[in-house]
């Protein structure tokens, strides 16, 4: 398989300046990063790709080879012989450019990193998540609940700051106050989170003794959650700063509640609509007449069976099913007939059903119609 043009890979044009390569590297680069990509196997290639026409363009004489005799310029016997940056000329543009790339996908994870070196020393705490099981009830009407979530909270002893005397961090000799360190791995200079500081890019010299300086502590803690009505498996509520303290004083996450109604022995949830399967005897539903179903309200409805209904007939009851999550409203409740065949039959009762029989005509069309298209199956095959 040929090799892309270098200018396609980056999405230029062949008079792009050192200025514009940079910028398309580091878009491209953030596009197809291998940790924005965990699901497409693509990535990595294109990652690869990327990296590699700009090691070539970043340098202006493969530049001028390559603007002037394409991939062949490095194929054997053209300039520099091998892959393009096979040598290490230019390197340290391409680590400055890689750098940004790492800063611009993973500074948010490190501590709010700062331009130009330096860093913070608070780091926003985690955002925590919490599994809670409902009734359909409760969705439907809405309800209270208090939990109790296993969290960090701030250090009273130091009120955050992780010191044990108030002083202020120091910047950390390690990394110099980066928060990351660089290691050579043959062409890559690959940057990692600093071991001694953790990624702050300061330390303190005399921690806090009740929370190790890290400014915060683990501790449960009770919430108040309010459950609104209409709400369904998946749905997923957001708790505004109830989450993990950041160290060193940094911004509290966020506790996000996902909702799981559980099974209802009655009703099956469609959106917001309910379904009821609701049996009848054989005798209300040939000759009609009136029940009661239960509503998720804990009310009741009266529905009247017309005569000769079947199995599967289907009656709706406008408005009787669950409140809209968003905006006004509420389903319906739909109601599916059972017809029950008798059990148990006494001595008695089945002479009137064998009575009933003889004197049964055209009263199950269904079934007569059934077995006259099976006759005339049969008769089609022998002939």
């Amino acid at each position: 398989m040929s090799k892309r043009d270098y200018y396609e890979v980056l999405g230029l044009s062949k008079g792009a300046d050192a200025s514009e390569l940079k910028r398309a590297y580091r878009k491209k680069a953030m596009e197809f990063h291998p940790d924005r990509n965990a699901d497409n196997p693509e990535a990595e290639a294109r990652f690869k790709e990327v990296n590699e026409a700009y090691d070539t363009l970043k340098d202006p004489d493969k530049k001028a080879a390559y603007d002037r005799f394409g991939h062949a310029a490095f194929e054997q016997g053209g300039m520099g012989g091998g892959r393009p940056g096979g040598g290490m000329h230019g390197q340290g543009d391409f680590a400055s450019a890689f750098s940004d790339v790492f800063d611009d996908l993973f500074g948010d994870f490190m501590g709010g990193q700062q331009r130009g070196g330096g860093r913070t020393r608070a780091q926003r705490g985690s955002d925590l998540r919490y599994n809670m099981r409902i009734t359909l009830e409760e969705a439907y009407s809405g309800a209270q609940k208090t939990i109790t979530v296993p969290t960090s909270v701030s250090c009273d002893s130091c009120n955050g700051t992780g010191s044990a005397n108030g002083a202020e961090p120091q910047t950390c000799p390690s990394c110099s106050g980066m928060g990351k360190v660089r290691a050579q791995q043959g062409f890559f200079t690959v940057e990692r989170t600093c071991p001694a500081c953790g990624g702050l890019g300061q330390t303190i010299k005399d921690p806090c003794k009740s929370c190790g300086g890290a400014g915060r502590v683990e501790k449960e803690r009770s919430l108040a959650v309010n459950i609104p009505a209409g709400v369904e498996t998946g749905t997923r509520i957001r708790l505004a700063g109830e989450g993990e303290a950041g160290l060193r004083g940094g911004p509290t996450g966020d506790l996000y509640i996902f909702i799981e109604v559980k099974p209802h022995q009655i009703f099956e949830r469609d959106g917001v609509n309910l379904h009821c399967v609701v049996p009848v005897s054989m005798t209300t539903a040939a000759l009609g007449g009136d029940i009661e179903v239960p509503t998720i309200d804990g009310g009741r409805s009266r529905v009247k069976i017309p005569a000769g209904s079947q199995s599967g007939r289907q009656m709706r009851l406008r408005s009787k099913g669950m409140p809209m999550l968003r905006g006004s409203g509420q389903g319906d409740m739909l109601i599916e007939l059972a017809v029950e065949t008798p059990v148990n039959l006494t001595g008695k009762q089945k002479e009137l059903l064998k009575e009933f029989e003889k004197l049964s005509e055209d009263n199950s069309p269904e079934s007569s119609s059934f077995f006259r298209k099976v006759k005339s199956f049969w008769d089609d095959m022998t002939n």
